[in-house]
């Protein structure tokens, strides 16, 4: 196997994400296979048909410190090289992405893998809070 320096990039902001631009941030000579899972806001939630926005809350800190622990877990289980994980707060309308995980690996299984892995992990573990806005309500939804 040929030997290729990681990396690791995590985000935690208010801003818009790029996803083009943090899928590019995974790109590596050695990496034959790039997955970028990417979790937008849709227009509605069980019992709600008319999701309108999201707000997001998180102490940035606490939350990079959870995701750099969940991607050392998959770098335990793949063989993986480039990661980025980012993550929105604040409001997110309706079809803007919330989150990002870009993984790259020399295989497409590992790279599906261990993407799989990390959002099902930060979904679990990373203190993250998600409060959803319809027409005539809001209401916080159980996370992490």
């Amino acid at each position: 196997m040929n030997e290729s320096p990681v990396s690791t990039k995590l985000l935690i902001s208010a801003d818009p994400l790029d996803v083009a631009d943090l899928a590019a941030g995974i790109a590596s000579p050695a990496s034959g296979a790039s997955v970028v899972f990417t979790g937008t806001a849709r227009d509605h939630a069980p019992g709600k048909t008319e999701v309108t926005h999201l707000d997001y809350e998180a102490y940035p800190e606490q939350v990079e410190a959870k995701i750099a622990e969940i991607v050392a877990d998959a770098r335990e289980r793949w063989p993986i090289m480039h990661v980025t994980v980012a993550h929105r707060t604040g409001r997110v309308n309706v079809g803007e992405p919330s989150v990002v995980v870009a993984v790259s690996s020399a295989h497409r299984g590992d790279a599906f893998e261990a993407a799989r892995f990390i959002i099902d992990e930060l979904k679990e573990r990373a203190p993250i809070w998600k409060k959803e806005h319809w027409s005539g309500g809001a209401e916080w939804i159980e996370g992490a």
